[in-house]
């Protein structure tokens, strides 16, 4: 399963769901079809953390898979036998896990990728393109679709590939100066489209920016050109106060966001704004279905 848009029921492991009635999850239900974003990859990230500071035994991977792209699955496979798992991070969409003897390992979900932990007996399914063995367990990534990557470092510092110079957003770097001159660079687009670009702010995807857009009164469909310096600002402060919250709750435990959140209503056929029941409209913007309120958002 996958926590990113979500459907109306619970849904079980292995179930399938439709797009058409995804809206947010409960205690792990999900929609299947859309990237992970930020909290949902911190979620994913902390999965396999419950190996640190234990050995990696065996290594079993199918290095013609595409996941792998860019990628010497051998060394891979040669380099992390035998190796501790020290720790791990994530930025954005994206994971690093470091182990010892200056080994570097980088995970992205793509579209429909997992982390799991399984039993140290495990035997691989199809799409477990990377299973680390250790005595007691098995961390696995999984991908059916295979739009995820895995990547490969060794070396004393970290991968050039990690350090993007993107600030996350929830540090200080990433203040209004910053996103101001983000927005400036890219005038013509509309403000969704713009606050979907990974090099400005890393880790939103369709839900979270249709969520920051509508705290911060702003049309999703407005030319960033055209906004004011009050509607610049807001947009700021909605993301910080989105990332922050689902960062407590999603990436904490995998719960809902609080109720008075747009998702919730976002992907039903008859949702309404959460602060006056006025009926939502949706449209495509930058190929991502759109909900926003036409009252709220002018």
């Amino acid at each position: 399963m996958r926590p990113t848009e979500f459907s109306t029921r619970l849904v079980a492991p292995g179930e399938n769901s439709s797009q058409d009635d995804c809206w947010p999850h409960s205690a792990g239900a999900l929609c299947s079809g859309s990237m992970p974003e930020l909290a949902e990859v911190e979620w994913y990230r902390k999965q396999w953390n419950v190996g640190l500071g234990k050995k990696i035994v065996d290594v079993r991977l199918d290095g013609r898979n595409r996941v792998f792209r860019g990628t010497d699955p051998r060394e891979l496979h040669r380099r992390l036998v035998d190796e501790k798992f020290l720790s791990s991070e994530a930025r954005g969409k994206r994971m690093l896990f470091k182990f010892s003897s200056h080994n570097w390992l980088g995970i992205h979900l793509g579209m429909t990728g997992k982390i799991r932990v399984e039993s140290g007996n495990f035997h691989p399914n199809k799409h477990d393109h990377l299973v680390l063995y250790q005595s007691e367990r098995a961390l696995v990534f999984t991908d059916s679709r295979q739009f995820g990557r895995v990547r490969f470092h060794h070396g004393r510092e970290g991968p050039d590939w990690w350090d993007t110079g993107v600030p996350e957003i929830i540090s200080a770097e990433f203040d209004q100066r910053f996103v101001d001159r983000f927005l400036d660079r890219h005038r013509q687009a509309p403000i969704k489209s713009v606050v979907l670009l990974q090099n400005g702010f890393s880790g939103i995807g369709n839900w979270m920016a249709d969520e920051i857009l509508w705290r911060a009164k702003v049309r999703p469909s407005k030319r960033t050109g055209k906004l004011t310096r009050h509607e610049r600002a807001a947009i700021f402060r909605a993301t910080k106060f989105v990332v922050r919250r689902s960062l407590e709750t999603l990436g904490r435990n995998f719960t809902d966001p609080p109720k008075n959140w747009l998702i919730h209503q976002k992907w039903r056929r008859e949702g309404v704004c959460p602060l006056h029941r006025t009926l939502l409209r949706h449209t495509i913007i930058g190929g991502r279905t759109t909900a926003w309120c036409p009252r709220c958002q002018k």
